[in-house]
């Protein structure tokens, strides 16, 4: 199969080359050519002309802007796709833009589903990430294969605009875990007790965790290198807010995980790892 893909950063990249090991054609478009360097796959000039040669176009970038200027922009995938081609859109934007996306590409008789993931680069290399998919379950079976080369839990949430919902709720969760690693640390040190004794006795009870392991190990040895940058987490509870204020529910915790989002970013430590939110309970 002709398989496009366009987003080749820490987990697009990865993502992309599982796709083609697995022998399929991989031809790719990115608004930086360096990123395309290296990889076994046909570079195309804009994302229309590869949409015009690929059944199967994946996307994974970071805004809602970015996502529509691909997919509807005066030289976008909707310019070159045919009829029953599939767009699989796995960047996290706003429900209601994967919806705008869905039913303008639709018109044109071109399917999509929002599948947005979770895993982080460790998943988009060991192809262990957790999918979301909003869409006709119909195309989700259709392209299931594909996906099982990237994923290990593939979830039909429900229409367009659902899958972007269910990764809303996953960013709640995960960074208010963060949040709170971050808090538990900070007061563990400054009650003078080894924050890494600290870590090593909650992860023998009920507070043990992902989180704790991964984000609470780097707090612990000060690693704050990044492995999702922190603007983009801060960029996702943007999105969380503005979904809770149109559905009118209160999301007081997180708000307050927002407000530590936004001072971390006052911070300058966008470019770091979400684990600086320690950092941000340090300076104050």
């Amino acid at each position: 199969m002709k398989i496009g893909f366009i987003g080749l950063g820490a987990m697009g990249r990865p993502m992309a080359l599982h796709l083609q090991a697995a022998g399929h054609e991989l031809h790719v478009w990115a608004r930086r050519p360096q990123s395309c360097a290296g990889l076994p796959a046909t570079v195309h000039a804009t994302p229309a002309e590869l949409g015009a040669v690929c059944s199967v176009v994946f996307t994974i970038i970071t805004s809602s802007a970015d996502v529509e200027g691909v997919a509807l922009g005066e030289q976008g995938l909707i310019h070159g796709m045919a009829a029953d081609s599939v767009l699989v859109d796995c960047s996290t934007i706003a429900p209601d833009v994967a919806r705008r996306i869905a039913g303008k590409l639709a018109e044109k008789g071109i399917h999509m589903l929002d599948a947005p993931v979770s895993g982080g680069e460790q998943g988009a290399i060991s192809a262990t990430l957790a999918i979301m998919a909003g869409g006709d379950a119909a195309v989700l079976e259709r392209v299931r294969p594909l996906l099982e080369k990237l994923g290990q839990r593939i979830v039909h949430v429900g229409p367009n605009g659902a899958g972007q919902v269910a990764k809303a709720c996953n960013q709640m969760i995960m960074v208010a875990a963060i949040q709170a690693v971050a808090e538990a640390l900070r007061l563990a040190d400054a009650a003078g007790v080894d924050p890494a004794k600290v870590k090593q006795a909650l992860a023998g009870g009920s507070a043990a965790s992902r989180v704790l392991e991964i984000m609470g190990q780097r707090m612990v040895d000060r690693n704050f290198s990044a492995g999702i940058e922190a603007r983009l987490h801060h960029k996702d509870f943007g999105l969380v807010l503005e979904a809770a204020r149109k559905s009118g529910v209160p999301v007081a915790l997180t708000a307050s995980v927002a407000q530590q989002l936004n001072a971390l970013m006052a911070l300058g430590m966008g470019r770091d790892d979400t684990s600086s939110l320690l950092r941000v309970l340090e300076a104050r």
